[in-house]
């Protein structure tokens, strides 16, 4: 009997605080709203708002360096990152064909220069005739004065004379002629003399060669396109990072703005710079449109190179002391609010603004019945983590709702379970 007793005790012990869990599970459920969702507390402080986009790394001034003769490179006299200075010889083309045609055009120089030799002569020698046939037509017409003669001679004298001063004049044309082909064989021979020098390759700056594209041996063809041979960045130490905003952003982004940037060669270091330049010009890929930003990038220690991918961070807008709230809040809506947020409206029926940036939002907190409230909240610049907001109802520690429970997303009625 004092078994039994025990045991009946142990079962109404059960039985009862089974009973008292599943009266508080059904109270809880049914009126414990904030249970059923999750919040987190408007707070003070400071909030950056950023840009973030990938760029390359590239030397602010790099001088490309072609042929503007073709040929076949005799010999390259330097390499990979030397360093040369303004004028100094770096390649030589065979100078074999050019030195020919020098040759060529200084020789049909001293032909043509020759030939106004002869005619100077021819056109001094007309001048004599010109001088003969004058005196012989002047005697004869005094001649004919005194009837010594017939008008027939003083008639054909005086076509000598004509004929003579003709002579004279396409003499003197001659060598005007003669002389503008000296000039023009004299061009020839300077033009010869710039091919024979452009043989060889110089440096037009003082820098680095950071880029090698031949050998020695190898033919260059300059008749279309001038074949590029280096490349020399003038100054590694001033480097800059060329980077694509998207047109989304580049409305925010100005000179002088602050931005740091990572590459993969050095995890965990960061470089300095600032917005040098945005590019007016768009590009296009994929109906996509971006614009180039310039970055600057000092590199006192050479440690970063050209080409190397750049994640840059350009900071558009900074405030300290100011109220911000995780963007989870601002993106929460109650569930029986979807069909109205779905077309872009607000509960009241209004219209929502569209579009990023500063504008009217609004948060929702628990109210006395433990339903969500909606505030209204004016935002403004964000990290992609919080937004600042600001309003009347808003204050430092107000807690808001970011998401619901699958208690409240259930919408069962609370209360146990019984089988």
């Amino acid at each position: 009997m004092h078994g039994m007793n025990r045991r009946a005790f142990f079962l109404v012990g059960a039985v009862a605080l089974l009973a008292t869990g599943g009266i508080g599970y059904w109270l809880v459920g049914a009126n414990g709203q904030q249970a059923g969702y999750k919040f987190v507390k408007v707070e003070r402080g400071s909030l950056t708002a950023a840009v973030a986009a990938a760029g390359t790394l590239n030397p602010v001034s790099a001088v490309q360096i072609s042929s503007q003769i073709s040929g076949q490179i005799k010999e390259i006299l330097v390499d990979f990152n030397a360093v040369v200075k303004l004028g100094q010889l770096i390649a030589r083309i065979d100078p074999e064909t050019y030195q020919h045609r020098l040759h060529q055009a200084e020789a049909d120089l001293e032909a043509t220069r020759s030939a106004v030799n002869v005619q100077r002569a021819q056109a001094y020698q007309a001048q004599v005739n010109l001088g003969e046939a004058q005196r012989d037509f002047e005697r004869k017409r005094t001649l004919v004065e005194k009837n010594f003669i017939s008008a027939a001679e003083r008639d054909k004298a005086q076509t000598t004379l004509d004929a003579a001063r003709a002579q004279v004049q396409l003499t003197e044309a001659q060598v005007k002629n003669s002389e503008a082909v000296v000039r023009q064989r004299e061009a020839q021979v300077a033009q010869a003399k710039v091919d024979l020098g452009r043989t060889e390759i110089r440096s037009p700056v003082d820098g680095i060669v950071v880029k090698r594209s031949v050998e020695p041996g190898q033919t260059v063809a300059a008749s279309l396109q001038a074949p590029e041979m280096f490349v020399i960045a003038r100054n590694l130490s001033d480097m800059q990072v060329e980077t694509s905003i998207d047109e989304a952003d580049v409305g925010r982004v100005q000179l002088g703005q602050k931005a740091s940037f990572t590459v993969d060669a050095f995890p965990g270091r960061g470089f300095q710079g600032e917005v040098r330049q945005v590019r007016k010009a768009a590009t296009v890929v994929s109906n996509v449109v971006t614009y180039t930003v310039i970055v600057s990038a000092a590199n006192p220690d050479l440690s970063l190179l050209p080409g190397m991918t750049a994640n840059v961070r350009i900071v558009t807008a900074q405030k300290d002391g100011v109220l911000k709230v995780a963007n989870a809040a601002l993106r929460f809506k109650p569930e029986n609010d979807a069909a109205k947020v779905s077309r872009g409206e607000t509960p009241g029926g209004e219209r929502r603004p569209m579009g990023r940036g500063k504008g009217p939002g609004r948060v929702w907190i628990a109210g006395a019945d433990g339903k969500p409230q909606a505030i209204e909240v004016q935002t403004g610049i964000t990290d992609g983590t919080a937004t600042e907001v600001s309003g009347e109802a808003v204050s430092d520690g107000l807690e808001v709702i970011v998401g619901a429970t699958a208690t409240a997303k259930s919408g069962a009625p609370g209360g146990p379970r019984m089988f």
